[in-house]
């Protein structure tokens, strides 16, 4: 497959200065909402990109799951890829892929572990199969087959009751979530002819300096 002709000219709006908020959060959050007013396809997904301590990176799309003024938070079994590398070196980056409105959103910054009472309140606001499959599924481990993973999910049915059950679920040991406390966040819109729009917040004492990077 020939690829080196398969590109769109985007042309749908710019990005200066005076449309920024003066907070990143607050700016992304503005960009989140017209994301979710638009219908992109799960506007809160976001590659997160860990690395080991010898710098050997990994990536993975994973659900945001809150923002506010402190960062970004996910959720996830601490014994993954991820989680072993967040363990090791807690510098990690996001990206927000909205191709729909030709923009992304970067973020670098430092994940640490979120308390045990902000875990278990979203734990158990998830679906009770998605709570079942945290227990099942031993992420990021090698599995004999989908035969075995299936047998797993059961074997919790039966430890815990089917997905019709009212009973309570537990945390799993292993599982829990991240707050990434950003340092860098970056604006990016589409432009013609590759001329595109990078505004970048940078940490800065208590506030945050804005520059603009060429494309």
């Amino acid at each position: 497959m020939d690829l080196s002709g398969l590109r769109e000219e985007y042309g749908r709006g710019g990005l200066d200065l005076p449309d920024l908020a003066d907070d990143p959060i607050e700016m992304f959050e503005r960009w989140l909402e017209q994301a979710v007013a638009a219908g992109v396809h799960e506007p809160n997904a976001m590659v997160v990109a860990t690395a080991t301590p010898e710098g050997r990176p990994s990536s993975r799309m994973v659900l945001l799951k809150g923002v506010g003024p402190d960062g970004f938070v996910f959720f996830t079994n601490h014994a993954s890829r991820k989680g072993e590398e967040l363990a090791a070196n807690a510098q990690c980056a996001l990206l927000f892929p909205w191709h729909p409105l030709e923009r992304q959103v970067r973020v670098e910054g430092t994940a640490g572990l979120l308390d045990a009472t902000r875990v278990e309140s979203y734990f158990h606001s998830r679906p009770r199969g998605a709570q079942l499959g945290a227990w099942a599924s031993a992420q990021s481990r090698p599995v004999g087959s989908r035969a075995e993973l299936a047998a797993t999910y059961a074997a919790m049915e039966e430890r815990f009751g089917p997905d019709d059950d009212d009973g309570e679920v537990p945390v799993p040991p292993d599982w829990g979530g991240y707050l990434v406390v950003p340092e860098v966040v970056e604006f990016w819109q589409g432009r013609r002819s590759r001329m595109h729009d990078r505004l970048v917040y940078r940490r800065s004492g208590a506030g945050w300096d804005v520059v603009r990077l060429a494309p």
